[in-house]
């Protein structure tokens, strides 16, 4: 989950700035938390009270999950109105009667890594993922960019290849069939599972350490926050992430997401 939250700080002075380039400051003085790191946050939290509140320690309850998402992204969510969401996601944030809304915005793929890193199998990461995501983004589009994600890092965590990784995603979910050196001169701002998800899989793909990705992430343009969040993601299991970069990125949490995310680091440790 950190390296979504790494990603998204780096990249969100440059969603509307993009910088095609791998060569500047990781953390400055205007970089900022976004909603890509405040849903991520409430859908740990509310995978972690699923899992205290099942009977079964071996199996999540689906149902309580997807109720326990809604809640927390409201929650969590209206506290910061300001943080960036799009129309329809603020509109159900606030709503009375939050339903899913048939979405394939990449805010499905952005926010999905609490299941990767938890997931027992990968069947669980597939499940966790669906569940997750249909409160919300429930077009296939958005439930595939989700799953695509969620199985990367589960297999990133369990230590395959990045050539299994790619392969599985291939076969499963999506054509890989560019470099970033390749489409980044033509690379516009993009807000849908379908034209990010590949994308930031493929920064992973191409990256040599966990800061190499974020860098290739924000060098790419586009919807910066975004794509670094997943490729950081995916980058966190592959390679783990240096202690020097996640103390800086937890100073910009204020207090109640970093209870969170120690209470995560607590959870995914024992």
């Amino acid at each position: 989950m950190l390296g979504a939250i790494i990603g998204d700080i780096v990249g969100s002075r440059f969603e509307f700035n993009n910088h095609r380039s791998k060569d500047f400051d990781l953390f400055t003085d205007a970089s900022f938390v976004t909603d890509d790191s405040i849903m991520t946050i409430a859908i740990a939290k509310a995978l972690m009270e699923a899992v205290k509140a099942s009977q079964d320690p071996e199996h999540v309850d689906q149902a309580k999950l997807a109720d326990l998402a809604v809640r927390h992204m409201q929650e969590i969510g209206r506290k910061y109105p300001n943080c960036g969401y799009g129309g329809r996601f603020e509109r159900w944030v606030f709503s009375s009667d939050p339903r899913p809304y048939n979405s394939f915005g990449n805010g499905a793929a952005m926010r999905v890594s609490p299941a990767g890193f938890f997931a027992r199998d990968e069947k669980e990461a597939v499940q966790l993922a669906k569940t997750v995501t249909a409160v919300t983004h429930n077009h296939e589009e958005g439930i595939k960019g989700a799953v695509a994600t969620a199985v990367a890092i589960y297999m990133a965590r369990r230590g395959a290849k990045k050539e299994a990784i790619r392969q599985r995603i291939e076969d499963d979910y999506y054509i890989l069939d560019f470099t970033i050196d390749g489409i980044r001169p033509l690379y516009v701002f993009n807000e849908t599972c379908q034209e990010t998800v590949p994308q930031a899989l493929v920064c992973f793909f191409e990256s040599e350490s966990f800061e190499d990705a974020i860098r290739t992430a924000i060098s790419l343009g586009g919807d910066s926050d975004t794509v670094a969040a997943i490729t950081g993601a995916v980058a966190e299991a592959y390679y783990c992430i240096p202690p020097a970069l996640g103390r800086r990125a937890l100073a910009y949490l204020d207090a109640d997401l970093r209870a969170v995310c120690d209470e995560w680091m607590r959870f995914t440790s024992g």
